[in-house]
């Protein structure tokens, strides 16, 4: 049992990160602290001063951790780590970062650049993250037309001269360093200008491509300068595209936010070079009942942990909170390499974009304003509503759903689907392949499902691991009546756990009626979001079950009697087939023309002559 009292004055008076729990375990605020002592104590005492989201919060902390740090700016990084990777409920959470795709240029002697979303520790140069993929996409498409950058994952230099060049090169669209054809240098000095492209930094671009086209031309090179001067117009076409005319500023970031109740969205605009280059929006969540200074600070705090590019300045719509203001600058100059400047104009040329960044703020949340209520009464909304039908005490987060599929018993298989406050999450999905059911017997075939999902959960409890198995449902629901429900109940009650176990039941036309609960039929109104939220989920798991159960009912009709034979795999098989044509010309065939074909070993061509000549005997 966790004695909060007890632990308390256990708490050492240092820097470090504390992490609240509640009854399940579940870390639902994480934060930092010079002296953990006095910050973690300060839940505890008289919440008379305190904010009403702390009050709230502070009824649910069951236990709590802490991980002690050397300094005040490691617990900061070791925060947003920790926030970015449980999403605690009571923290100001960007929702979705995780994403947002960036640009890449590779550290690689001949450098590709690239979408990726995620970042790694690799020496690579990210641009980002980005909200717009499809600008990501455009981007690194107008980049591989005015340079012949390569696209392929050869190693370079390494393999130099190994393969000859792909078809890239053979219409202009890649150098071809895999041939020798550029050197190093050469090479480089593209990709600095493809990166200058991506800072928006278009005429110095134009500049040398003009007078690289005016050489060209007096050399009477005329086919390089017509596409030169094709280059150019393309680049002047992007510059023309830009939001904003040269502001003078240089580089830096505008941000600002607005918010209505528990959500809110945050406006960056990026300036480079004196140019807007881009602008992007985050949606916030648990930002009711901060203060509007302690709001920006936390995205602050976690757009720059993830993001590549810091600017020299960055102007906000509101201060950072003085406690945290030197700390970040710390932070934010060690990212950079040099001092970083925070700035909240009250006048001319930077506060005109600081507004212009809130109006645009204020526009968008107004339209998805409405979106996000429809968005959260057919999710959060719809499980409420099955809870409430279900008269459960606690709060609907995590259903799994269940079916099995097969054709008379033949390739039974079964399929887990997850959904997390109404919405699918689709890396928890999980299939089972029946091992240990002979013929179609879905009672028994539904606890072999539910019993390996459960093996797994309490094997990644007992090894503590954070698995997708870890994290046990609220609700499990079975595609099927009071069997299916009773198969599942047997399994549980062997594991000593008190889940609520529903049955999604069908009427004559194969569509969602109702729910099994407690040996009764439950009807839902057909038009609430709790029974649409239903059906999808019945959908869902009966499309995932069918399409792995068809899927190895394929694999099985491609079975041959080649399958069968050592030594022959895939690539073996299908060269064989497509050389001889048919099962019976290959059995016919003598050692030597089976040697005809390259894929084929002498070893293995002795497996295939003799595995028929026995099947004849």
């Amino acid at each position: 049992m966790f004695d909060i009292e007890e632990e308390l004055k256990k708490l050492p008076q240092k820097p470090g990160v504390y992490l609240m729990k509640n009854e399940k375990e579940e870390i639902i605020y994480v934060g930092k602290a010079v002296n953990l002592k006095n910050r973690v104590r300060q839940y505890f005492q008289s919440s008379k001063n305190q904010l009403p989201k702390v009050q709230a919060m502070v009824q649910h902390i069951k236990e709590f951790e802490y991980i002690i740090t050397d300094s005040e700016l490691e617990a900061l990084l070791l925060e947003c780590n920790l926030i970015k990777k449980h999403r605690p409920f009571y923290n100001v959470l960007l929702k979705d970062d995780k994403a947002y795709p960036y640009i890449k240029i590779t550290n690689e002697a001949f450098p590709r650049i690239l979408m990726t979303r995620k970042m790694q520790k690799d020496k690579a140069k990210y641009f980002g993250p980005i909200t717009d993929a499809f600008a990501v996409k455009e981007t690194i498409d107008t980049i591989h037309k005015l340079w012949p950058i390569r696209k392929c994952k050869r190693n370079l230099p390494k393999d130099i001269g190994k393969e000859r060049p792909c078809l890239h090169y053979h219409i202009g669209q890649c150098s071809a360093p895999c041939d020798g054809k550029i050197s190093q240098q050469q090479y480089q000095k593209m990709i600095e200008q493809a990166e200058q492209f991506i800072h928006g930094k278009h005429e110095q671009i134009i500049k040398k491509m003009e007078k690289e086209m005016y050489q060209a031309s007096e050399n009477m090179e005329f086919e390089k300068a017509a596409a030169l001067r094709d280059k150019i117009l393309s680049v002047k076409s992007i510059a023309q595209k830009q939001k904003m005319a040269n502001t003078g500023l240089g580089d830096c970031d505008v941000a600002a936010f607005v918010r209505a109740h528990d959500e809110g969205l945050a406006q960056m605009f990026f300036i480079r070079g004196g140019k807007m280059t881009g602008r992007e929006q985050y949606r916030l969540h648990s930002v009711e009942n901060r203060t509007r200074s302690e709001v920006m600070t936390e995205f602050i705090k976690q757009f720059y942990s993830g993001t590549a590019f810091v600017p020299k300045e960055i102007l906000l719509q509101e201060e950072i909170v003085p406690e945290e203001k030197v700390l970040l600058e710390q932070f934010l100059a060690e990212k950079r390499g040099s001092k970083v400047l925070f700035t909240v104009p009250k006048k001319g040329e930077k506060q005109k974009l600081v507004d212009l960044a809130w109006k645009n703020a204020m526009i968008s949340f107004e339209q998805f304003g409405e979106r996000l209520k429809r968005e959260e009464q057919r999710t959060i909304g719809a499980m409420k509503e099955i809870q409430d039908v279900l008269g459960l005490p606690d709060k609907l987060e995590r259903v799994e759903a269940y079916d099995i599929s097969n054709t008379q018993g033949f390739e039974s298989v079964g399929a887990m689907v997850v959904f997390e406050n109404g919405k699918a999450k689709h890396s928890d999905y999980r299939k089972f392949k029946i091992k240990t059911v002979v013929g179609p017997n879905d009672f028994a075939s539904m606890q072999e499902v539910i019993t390996r999902r459960f093996q797994h959960g309490v094997k990644e409890r007992m090894e503590g691991k954070e698995g997708n198995f870890s994290r046990m449902p609220d609700l499990i629901l079975m595609d099927g009546g009071v069997i299916q429900v009773h198969a599942a109940q047997e399994v549980l009650s062997s594991f000593g756990m008190d889940i609520p176990v529903c049955g999604m039941i069908k009427d004559e036309k194969h569509r969602t009626r109702g729910i099994i609960f407690q040996e009764q039929e439950i009807l839902l109104p057909p038009h609430s979001e709790g029974f649409k939220l239903l059906t999808r989920i019945q959908d869902e798991v009966h499309r995932f079950a069918i399409e792995y159960h068809r899927k190895l009912r394929e694999e099985k009709a491609f079975h041959s009697v080649l399958d069968d034979i050592a030594n022959i795999g895939k690539v073996r098989k299908k060269a064989l087939l497509q050389k001889f044509g048919t099962i019976e010309a290959i059995a016919k065939a003598e050692v030597e023309e089976l040697l005809t074909v390259p894929q084929m070993t002498i070893q293995a061509a002795e497996e295939v002559y003799q595995f028929f000549r026995q099947i004849k005997k």
